[in-house]
């Protein structure tokens, strides 16, 4: 029989992919952000090492996590801007 080996980068990227998502309902967009950095250098090296399913969702999960902290900060920003012009253009 053969034995299968597990990919340690490809779990890691995977469980780091959905924490930033995690972080993103949280409430903690920078730590997501951060996360999801990592978790895409971890899928990428897995994808090289080892081509699995599970890299390749690793890789997927964080792309999708850092795009989406990424897009909260940006809104967050811009709310915090529009209401900081709003406030001064009253008087």
């Amino acid at each position: 029989m053969e034995e299968k080996k597990s990919n340690g980068l490809a779990i890691a990227s995977l469980v780091l992919g959905i924490v930033a998502i995690l972080f993103n309902f949280i409430g903690l967009g920078i730590v997501g952000l951060v996360l999801g950095i990592v978790g895409i250098v971890l899928g990428v090296m897995a994808k090289k090492k080892n081509p699995t399913g599970m890299a390749t969702a690793g890789l997927v999960l964080s792309i999708i996590g850092t795009v989406l902290c990424a897009l909260i900060l940006i809104a967050c920003a811009a709310c915090v801007g529009a209401a900081g012009c709003a406030s001064t253009s009253l008087y």
